[in-house]
């Protein structure tokens, strides 16, 4: 049932899940669910690096909107012009 849940995890990409799996990684005795559970936990690792490597670009191109943005904004005064 944790390698069904495991593979469902990583297919769905869904983190939270993966660290409640991760927190209660059963015991197997037999050699082909160890091999298993092996494969599913280096595929789960994988996953959660090229998450965080995407989520680290996705932050740099969110701080170069803010800056270009900043840097078009036209800066407003409180004050009532009268000359143009």
């Amino acid at each position: 049932m944790w390698l069904n849940n495991l593979k469902i995890a990583i297919i769905e990409k869904n983190t939270d899940s993966l660290q409640d799996l991760l927190n209660d990684i059963p015991k197997y005795e037999d050699t082909e669910s160890r091999e298993q559970a092996l494969y599913l936990l280096r595929e789960a690792l994988e996953l959660l690096h090229t998450l965080k490597d995407q989520t680290a670009a996705d932050m740099v191109k969110i701080k170069k909107n803010i800056a270009f943005l900043k840097s078009t904004d036209t800066s407003s005064s409180s004050r009532l012009d009268i000359t143009s």
